[in-house]
């Protein structure tokens, strides 16, 4: 029976050293090879073409690169580029490439599906397949950025981990995959050009502050009212706002970091006065800011954007307590690239 060949790129760099070691070769080897992996991003193990044929062979009996695949691209009127991105196991995520005149920024998925149940997402209502593993995220922003080279040349400048699933329900890959996008060895990226957006897990938001992470945080609010939130995001009966609160002092008493709050305002649920006060007096917990963002709809009509003259309520009424709030339109729209709407339907 055939032994299964082992990812190779789950080997830290001193156990492919150790590897080559056993195998009578220099321990350099490892570094090459690592190297190859990372930086280089080889697909395959006759990518590696200072290494001899003998060895590359000798690496292809032994294990496999798990490398993602552009199932598909879409370009979007704006620029916008989204990608169904193919497994090694035929599952599919989507990532999105979102240009603008001074920087382009990766959305990348950290699940297959979603592990929460937010009722505005499409994404949401995908069952979660599994995790995303380290490799398979830091490929999806290798793509991006090769794309971004491409089609605006210049490199890839920011990323966000708002596209499918909840990366703080896949907490310990996604810290290893922003290891090796930050790291030399990989692509080198400043952490504090990476953001990652999560719906809010109190407990792993006190761990992030914990183990000292240098990127962004950003959370996916949409009100601060408890009934409300649990109304449009069910799990917020087990993870509920004085949580969250408590848990986003402790991050920024550690880290002295901003934090970002992503806001959809829709009518009829979270468009009143009651709401914007609530929301005003949930920022002053710790200093804040809030990403208004415009609604895309994902077809069954429930959730509608609110008024014109609602979102200026809210714009006003932040402004007038000194918090800073900006209003993101989607990109992508067309294409169902745009926030909560990635679902696989390309």
């Amino acid at each position: 029976m055939a032994t299964k060949k082992k990812d190779i790129r789950a080997l830290t760099k001193t156990q492919l050293r150790d590897f080559f070691v056993k195998q009578g070769d220099k321990a350099f080897r490892g570094n090459q090879v690592y190297e190859w992996l990372w930086q280089k991003a080889a697909h395959t193990f006759d990518d590696m073409t200072n290494i001899s044929k003998e060895t590359r062979q000798m690496l292809e009996d032994n294990f496999v690169i798990n490398h993602i695949k552009v199932d598909t691209m879409q370009r979007s009127a704006d620029g916008t580029v989204k990608n169904a991105v193919r497994l090694h196991d035929g599952l599919i995520v989507e990532s999105v490439l979102i240009p603008t005149a001074t920087r382009t920024t990766a959305c990348v998925s950290s699940q297959v599906g979603c592990s929460l149940d937010c009722r505005f997402c499409a994404t949401a209502r995908l069952k979660r397949m599994r995790n995303l593993n380290p490799d398979e995220i830091y490929d999806q922003v290798v793509a991006i950025d090769n794309e971004s080279r491409l089609y605006f040349d210049r490199p890839l400048s920011n990323i966000v981990f708002m596209g499918m699933g909840e990366p703080l329900m896949n907490y310990n890959n996604v810290i290893k995959a922003i290891d090796k996008i930050t790291s030399e060895e990989g692509l080198g990226m400043s952490p504090k050009r990476i953001t990652v957006s999560t719906s809010g897990v109190p407990k792993i938001i006190k761990k992030m502050a914990d183990d000292d992470v240098k990127f962004n945080l950003a959370v996916s609010l949409h009100s601060a009212i408890d009934e409300v939130r649990t109304t449009i995001m069910p799990f917020n009966e087990t993870f509920p706002l004085n949580d969250l609160r408590e848990a986003l002092e402790y991050w920024y008493a550690k880290t002295k970091r901003k934090i970002s709050y992503e806001y959809v305002v829709w009518g009829g649920i979270n468009d009143t006065q009651k709401d914007i006060d609530a929301l005003v007096k949930f920022c002053k917990y710790v200093p804040s800011k809030v990403n208004i963002i415009e609604y895309n709809p994902i077809d069954d009509g429930e959730f509608q954007q609110a008024s014109n003259e609602a979102l200026e309520n809210y714009i006003a009424t932040l402004e007038k307590n000194r918090i800073v709030v900006n209003v993101r339109r989607s990109r992508g729209k067309d294409i169902d690239a745009a926030c909560g709407q990635l679902a696989n339907k390309s």
